[in-house]
């Protein structure tokens, strides 16, 4: 076990207040094929279209962008995470991303929010290059891990630059984390019930982790 604690890091979260609210239907994709489960299509997007509503920063601090048809987030700050929201507004939802690193440190994590109300409130579910997961919540600002009590390793996790398939669901008040059609873990919390989704990366010690996401589908469970 490796007791990696999660640092948001607000100053740097001032990223996510630029996000674009947007037309569902306006940025509704129809892409390649990938796992899927759960029912109606709520969102896709499959990030070539720039204008889907996803924020385009780029400062000495990192990016959150767009770029060669996938979405892009690099963080060169250490204990700091950035992230990015289209800016839409779901309840209970399954959430399907893939990611992948780029370059930088493996002691790292990425992943998805859900139930996101602002910058200082909303649930995050990740894994890292390294093979750990966790489910969390930020609430008034401070940061707390659900499940498990600390960031567990698992083999399921594909290491280093290998792409991981990422699955979120969030229904109710359970929280699941799957990998590559694994369940990773699971938690029960019932602090929001609804909110804007997003992607998320972070530093721990080192900085310069560079992760792409792609294939983003959001369904109903």
């Amino acid at each position: 076990m490796k007791n990696k604690q999660i640092q948001l890091i607000l100053v740097f979260s001032m990223l996510a207040i630029f996000s674009l609210a947007c037309n569902l239907s306006e940025v509704t994709k129809i892409f390649g094929d990938f796992p899927t489960e759960g029912g109606d299509v709520l969102f896709q997007d499959g990030f070539s279209d720039t204008s889907s509503g996803w924020d385009q920063i780029r400062t000495q601090d990192g990016i959150t962008d767009y770029e060669e048809d996938r979405y892009r987030i690099v963080v060169n700050t250490p204990n700091a995470d950035f992230w990015a929201n289209p800016g839409l507004a779901f309840q209970d939802v399954v959430i399907d991303v893939d990611a992948g690193k780029v370059s930088g440190p493996d002691d790292n994590d990425f992943g998805v929010l859900c139930r996101y109300q602002d910058v200082r409130n909303f649930y995050f579910l990740i894994i890292s290059s390294d093979g750990y997961y966790g489910i969390g919540k930020v609430m008034n600002g401070e940061q707390q891990l659900l499940a498990p009590p600390q960031m567990y390793h698992s083999e399921l996790i594909n290491p280093g630059e290998e792409p991981n398939h990422i699955r979120a669901i969030c229904s109710g008040a359970e929280l699941k984390l799957f990998v590559n059609g694994n369940l990773l873990t699971e938690a029960r919390d019932f602090s929001f019930s609804d909110g804007d989704i997003g992607l998320i990366v972070g530093t721990f010690d080192f900085p310069g982790v560079d992760i792409w996401f792609d294939n983003l589908s959001i369904r109903v469970p």
